[in-house]
């Protein structure tokens, strides 16, 4: 199985998801995003896999979404899709690839939905627990 994660290293959430995969010994590309970028038609074919608008894997918090008045409800999705490629740190992560399906992973335990079997005794940087049933 060949697994893809849109990560920020500076994101917890990125953090967890990203052990939880490193934990099943797959495969695992690791895509950061900040560094590399994005483009539209990634972000639209990653967005129609997922089920998602650009609005809603908007990061509207930590982010300069805000300032860029992009939480009006006029914006329009080609703007957004502007506005993420000229800021990749807008776009909500993670963003989880795997032959199961693509899908945001916040909170983190649904990464789960995307694998064939939960690793087991996993634990999230701040020591809780995972919760391996997402759905």
């Amino acid at each position: 199985m060949s697994i893809v994660i849109h990560h920020n290293p500076d994101c917890g959430t990125s953090r967890n998801v990203l052990a939880a995969l490193e934990a099943t010994g797959e495969a695992l590309s690791v895509v950061e995003y900040l560094k590399t970028g994005w483009t539209r038609p990634q972000l639209l074919a990653l967005f129609a896999a997922a089920g998602l608008t650009a609005r809603d894997a908007l990061r509207t918090s930590k982010s300069p979404a805000k300032e860029l008045g992009l939480l009006e409800p006029s914006v329009t999705e080609d703007a957004l899709l502007d506005a993420m490629l000229e800021h990749p740190i807008l776009v909500n992560r993670p963003i989880v690839c795997t032959p199961k399906g693509v899908r945001l992973c916040r909170p983190s335990e649904v990464v789960f939905d995307l694998l064939d079997a939960a690793p087991e005794g996993l634990t999230k940087e701040d020591g809780s627990a995972f919760h391996t049933t997402s759905k």
